[in-house]
This record gives C-alpha cells, structure tokens and sequence, in this order.
C-alpha cells in the first residue's frame, strides 16, 4: 500500500520537471529501484495509470531499472552481492560489511514532448 504515496511523489517530481522544460507531455519516465527498497513494479504502474489521468504525464510509459542488493567489506573493500543469508565477504571471510546498492529509489530521467514538437505529433505527414 505504500506505493500510493511513492507514486504521488513521483508524479509531482515527473510534473515539475515537465513544466520546467516547458513540456506540452510526457512520454517515457525511467525509474531506479533498489531490491531493498520493497517497491512493487506492478503497484507503481497501477498507481501511475491512476493518478497521472488528465495530466500531462497520462499515458507516460513507465521504464523500471532494478539495483541489487549490495554489500562492501570493510575489512578488504570488495564489493558482492550476498547469497541468500551468508553476508560473510567471500574474498576475505570478514564480517564486516555495509550496504551499499540496493536502497536506491529515485527518477533517473524523463522524456518529453515540448510545444515545438506538438506538430509532429499531430500532423506526422
């Protein structure tokens, strides 16, 4: 259910970047999730199909890249993706680790139609 909100916030932040480009739509957003970050791909598209409606973002296509989960050693800076349970760095057995992928959530980028281009899209012949 926290999609909801998340996918609020993405509206806006896709919104205000659209209208700082002066845009007339907005086509593509391209979003960044990290598997730790528990976003359910198919809740922000049901989500977006909804909210984004009479804007200019309705219809937008959505475009999900996914980060692993990752850790770093502490103790030799090697950087793996743990397997299953065991976060033990397997170059040098230490238990020292920290996150460092998989948290991300952010828009990465959109693509928009501006009013110069409206043409085109109306008339393509």
């Amino acid at each position: 259910m926290h999609e909801l909100p998340v996918t609020e916030s993405i509206l806006k932040i896709v919104l205000e970047q659209a209208h700082q480009a002066g845009a007339v739509r907005v086509s593509d957003v391209y979003l960044v999730i990290g598997d730790l970050s528990s976003i359910v791909d198919d809740s922000v598209q049901f989500y977006w199909e909804i909210l984004s409606q009479g804007t200019i973002a309705e219809a937008a296509r959505l475009h999900f890249r996914r980060i692993p989960f990752e850790l770093t050693c502490q103790d030799c800076g090697h950087r793996f993706t743990p397997d299953g349970s065991d976060y033990l760095c397997p170059a040098c057995g230490g238990l020292h680790v920290q996150i460092t992928g998989g948290n991300e959530f952010y828009v990465e980028s959109i693509t928009v139609l501006e009013p110069e281009n409206l043409e085109d899209l109306i008339d393509p012949g």
